[in-house]
């Protein structure tokens, strides 16, 4: 099974792969190794005899990598969702396993600015309204509903008020009676061809 990663490395680090992988590696360059901690979350990435602290982040969202080989059709190889940070050894180490920003400028500081919000919602009101619902389909009366009334009238919603006022019925709207009409009674319909320019 295939996997991808993202590896994000500093600037220095960067001119040092592209020389390796253009084949223009000097003999210092040559080793390149990656290696985590039993946690799977820290590690160290060497390249030649320079050795940089590493981490492994969670993207915020899902990324494709595609590859092609004729410059113009895309094959779909894989859904990345992480991301290899290496950082010099004076960067202070990420706090927290879920990075923070996408891949590009538009998704800066995505999960808080472009995915919804979860609902502040009281656990204990859940676990309620959940006792009722099993309760009322297992044909019992439905416990709290005093509990749930009281909860929505302090959210301000006003449906005691609205509760005592009688439901205004609305009156029926009388149709006139549809009779068909007899004014072509004497004629046979008429098609869109016998519309034509008669002139002809």
């Amino acid at each position: 099974m295939e996997e991808q990663f993202v590896l994000r490395v500093p600037p220095s680090v960067a001119e040092r792969l592209d020389r390796l992988l253009g084949e223009n590696a000097s003999t210092d360059d040559k080793s390149l190794d990656l290696s985590f901690e039993e946690d799977g979350r820290t590690g160290t990435f060497v390249v030649g005899n320079d050795r940089f602290p590493a981490s492994l982040l969670d993207l915020p969202c899902v990324v494709e990598s595609f590859k092609t080989y004729d410059d113009s059709v895309l094959i779909k190889t894989a859904d990345i969702g992480q991301m290899i940070m290496v950082r010099d050894s004076s960067d202070a180490a990420p706090d927290t396993v879920e990075y923070r920003h996408g891949l590009t400028p538009p998704m800066r500081d995505a999960r808080k600015r472009r995915f919804r919000r979860e609902p502040d919602l009281n656990p204990e009101l859940v676990r309620r309204v959940e006792e009722d619902l099993l309760n009322i389909s297992a044909g019992g009366p439905a416990d709290n509903i005093d509990i749930l009334i009281s909860e929505q009238e302090k959210d301000g919603d006003g449906s005691d008020r609205n509760a005592s006022k009688k439901p205004v019925e609305e009156e029926p709207v009388s149709q006139p009676d549809v009779t068909e009409a007899a004014t072509n009674a004497g004629e046979p319909d008429r098609s869109d061809s016998d519309e034509s320019d008669e002139s002809i």
